[in-house]
């Protein structure tokens, strides 16, 4: 029995975009159906992240002109992260496998054959991965290296030059269900559920159109949610660090005193006002750790909604006001 495939893409004010790509999606599900390797049941289903330009009467236009366009909106934007979770959740009890991807064209759209072959073969997680990083700027390639490596050294589990572009079977979307935190980082929480998986390798092409909507600093936050979520190894860096000062300064408390003993000591400003900086400057730093791991606390316990969906494709206002 060929599986059912839906491919999941969030959107942001993509009115750019999405026209030139749209057909690409298409054709590729027409495709993998006429090779006999997925279901006429699959779709594509765009998932608009309170997007301010067309985006989503883009999407309902595509929905209306062709079966195999699907489409949700979320209330407002959430994020890249909960915007995907939103349409791997919508597609998990309607589809065998789900291949997330940007909406951009920059990632190879023809990777998802290999995907399907893989999970045919027994995969039930295909990792895109970008096979090198030569059309990226110098300053983009270093950047996104270092992301990845600050990462696994912080213990938070990514493959690395693997983004969002990936298959995962209903076996894992299942499993995935059930990771129930608000913070969410899809790149560290799915090597956490397990099962086989294998990677396909890629080359990243150019955005197709329209500007991207990820620049450095939201990959800085990015880094900093996929730490803070999935390791607290910062935390223990801090109470090493804090020893290791501690050692220092009772060393320093001793030769002052030992000093001040000979009557060898010297008034001495600099060193003064050095020391009350440096050691101000890492209990700062500290506190800020600290009071990151302390806000994501903060928000797990609310346990406020990930993601809230106001429209679906093909859906009327009465289906909405009657909660259908």
């Amino acid at each position: 029995m060929t599986p059912v495939l839906y491919i999941v893409i969030p959107c942001y004010n993509e009115e750019a975009v999405l026209p030139v790509t749209a057909p690409m999606f298409s054709e590729k599900i027409i495709s993998l159906i006429n090779a006999g390797k997925i279901s006429s049941r699959s779709r594509v289903l765009f998932v608009n992240d309170g997007s301010r330009d067309s985006t989503w009467a883009i999407i309902e236009k595509l929905a209306a002109k062709s079966e195999y366009f699907t489409g949700i909106s979320l209330s407002r934007n959430r994020g890249h992260q909960n915007a995907l979770l939103a349409g791997l959740t919508e597609a998990a009890d309607k589809c065998d496998i789900t291949v997330s991807i940007d909406c951009d064209g920059q990632d190879d759209i023809n990777a998802i054959d290999k995907m399907v072959d893989e999970y045919l073969s027994g995969a039930e997680i295909v990792y895109g991965v970008r096979s090198s990083r030569k059309s990226d700027t110098f300053f983009k390639r270093s950047t996104a290296q270092s992301f990845y490596k600050l990462l696994n050294r912080m213990g938070a589990n990514v493959v690395y030059n693997h983004a969002d572009y990936r298959l995962l079977s209903s076996r894992v979307l299942k499993e995935l269900a059930g990771f129930k935190e608000v913070n969410i980082f899809l790149r560290g929480m799915v090597p956490m559920v397990g099962f086989k998986s294998t990677c396909v390798y890629y080359e990243r092409k150019e955005r197709l159109a329209g500007k991207s909507h990820y620049p450095l600093r939201k990959m800085l936050s990015l880094a900093v949610d996929g730490i803070t979520s999935l390791s607290t190894k910062p935390l223990r860096m801090i109470t090493a660090f804090g020893f290791i000062v501690a050692v220092i300064s009772f060393a320093g408390i001793l030769w002052s005193v030992i000093m001040r003993l000979l009557n060898s000591t010297v008034a001495g400003w600099a060193s003064i006002i050095s020391i009350v900086c440096f050691f101000s400057g890492i209990q700062l730093l500290s506190l800020g750790v600290i009071g990151e791991y302390i806000g994501k606390i903060y928000l797990e316990t609310k346990a406020r909604p990930r993601f809230i969906i106001e429209k679906r494709t093909g859906e009327s206002e009465d289906d909405r006001g009657s909660g259908k």
